[in-house]
């Protein structure tokens, strides 16, 4: 996943942030650059903004090793373990600490412009980052935020790799990442435009916040099932008329709706689909469920691998669609549901914003796919070694913009804790990043 700047990571993780609005958080910046970040995330969550000001404590001898951190009001946060091992005395330690106290102060000044801190007991308190490198800093942060009397510590930032993850989750309640690749080598490599982030652009940014109470950058969206209505899809094939059941979704003014293509058997009931659906409606989102299959040809295996009937069906039920909302529409597959999706996706006047993929098999698109032209995201656990090497191959036929996303530890149902979560936080990024604005 790549970010065009720090406003549109900031956009994308406040997607997946949105269940915290209920919360009364408070959104907390890392200076400089997880400012710029952190400033959408309260926008949208009508949260407050504040920084959260942190010096990490070095080794005298070795700077890169903390044995601890400081944060305003007086918080101290130690390693006795490291402490111990680097036999440091306390004549050490003070004189580290008032050397980076002074700087503490200097920047929560500075970037505060006489404002208060804002108060942290008893509330959730969500740390953002524009990238977590290390881990060090986002897990010092973590420390002396809960120090400071944060009931919840949330980290949260656009991409990190897996086992910074692990470490800042020893010291959050919550780690909430939109993409953790394993070929990192820096935060930058993931963004088009990674340019430092200057004071006067963080104090800007804070004063702009607190210029005014906060609220939703957006109306709420509607409870699903106030929208949620169950119908009957009619399309026209060689042999007449064919009824589908179908689940449509729709907002009262959605930016996308989503038509969903289920396949190895999977209808519009699947509990998987059905939670990229909820959370794709909650960020707004219209989604139409429907199964491509009637009950009679579902007991006939062979007609799950029938591509070609699945994308017309597909095409046809789209049509459908298109009489009864004027919004973009994309395509979610699963399984062989994606190879319909994207032969479909393949065929002239498709005009979709977006294509996701979800441990689908591509592949089974065949030629099509270098005719695939709308924005496709392949989605596979890093657990689910045979499909993924058939995604990998479908992605080097596709001519489009694309991106392959693997779940580390994910099977193929992404059964694992937190697994159809990242699925969900995935899709909604890659639809609301694509959608014209």
């Amino acid at each position: 996943m790549f970010f065009t700047d720090r406003d549109d990571a900031g956009r994308r993780l406040a997607v997946a942030l949105r269940a915290y609005a209920s919360q009364n958080p408070v959104v907390l910046g890392l200076p400089r650059g997880g400012v710029p970040v952190a400033f959408h995330v309260a926008r949208a969550l009508g949260a407050p903004l504040d920084v959260i000001v942190v010096r990490k404590l070095g080794v005298p001898y070795q700077r890169e090793l903390a044995f601890g951190a400081i944060g305003e009001g007086g918080v101290r946060v130690i390693s006795d373990d490291i402490v111990r091992r680097g036999r440091l005395r306390e004549e050490d330690l003070r004189a580290v600490e008032r050397a980076e106290e002074a700087e503490l102060v200097r920047q929560a000044r500075r970037f505060r412009e006489g404002r208060p801190r804002r108060e942290l007991r008893g509330r959730t308190a969500i740390v953002v980052d524009d990238g977590i490198a290390t881990g060090a800093t986002a897990a010092a942060a973590c420390a002396v935020v809960r120090a400071q009397g944060a009931s919840r510590v949330v980290m949260a930032a656009p991409v990190a790799p897996p086992d910074a993850v692990a470490r800042v989750g020893a010291a959050a309640d919550e780690v909430v990442c939109l993409d953790t690749p394993r070929a990192f080598s820096a935060v930058g490599q993931w963004y088009e435009d990674f340019s430092q982030t200057s004071d006067e652009e963080v104090i800007a940014l804070l004063t702009e916040a607190a210029k005014a109470p906060p609220a939703p950058s957006a109306a709420p969206t509607p409870d699903p099932e106030d929208v949620e209505t169950e119908t009957e899809i009619e399309i026209e094939t060689g042999q007449g008329p064919l009824h589908l059941a179908g689940t449509l979704t729709l907002p009262p003014t959605p930016p996308a709706v989503v038509v969903f293509a289920h396949g190895s058997g999977s209808s519009r009931l699947s509990p998987r689909n059905r939670s990229v659906a909820a959370a794709l409606n909650r960020a707004g989102l219209g989604t139409l469920l429907f199964d491509l299959l009637t009950p009679a040809e579902e007991t006939d295996r062979a007609n799950v691998f029938a591509i070609d009937t699945l994308a017309e069906r597909l095409t046809r039920a789209t049509d459908w669609l298109r009489t009864r909302t004027s919004a973009p529409l994309g395509y979610f597959g699963a399984s062989t549901g994606a190879a319909a999706a994207l032969r479909a996706a393949a065929a002239p006047g498709a005009d979709l914003v977006a294509v996701v993929s979800r441990g689908g098999r591509p592949d089974l698109a065949g030629p099509a796919l270098a005719s695939v032209r709308a924005p496709t995201l392949l989605i596979v656990g890093g657990a689910d070694p045979t499909v993924l090497a058939l995604n990998r191959d479908a992605q080097q036929a596709l001519r489009c913009e694309n991106h392959l996303a693997v779940i580390p530890g994910a099977t193929h149902l992404f059964e694992e804790p937190g697994a159809l979560t990242e699925v969900s936080i995935l899709t909604t990024s890659w639809f609301l990043t694509h959608v014209p604005r």
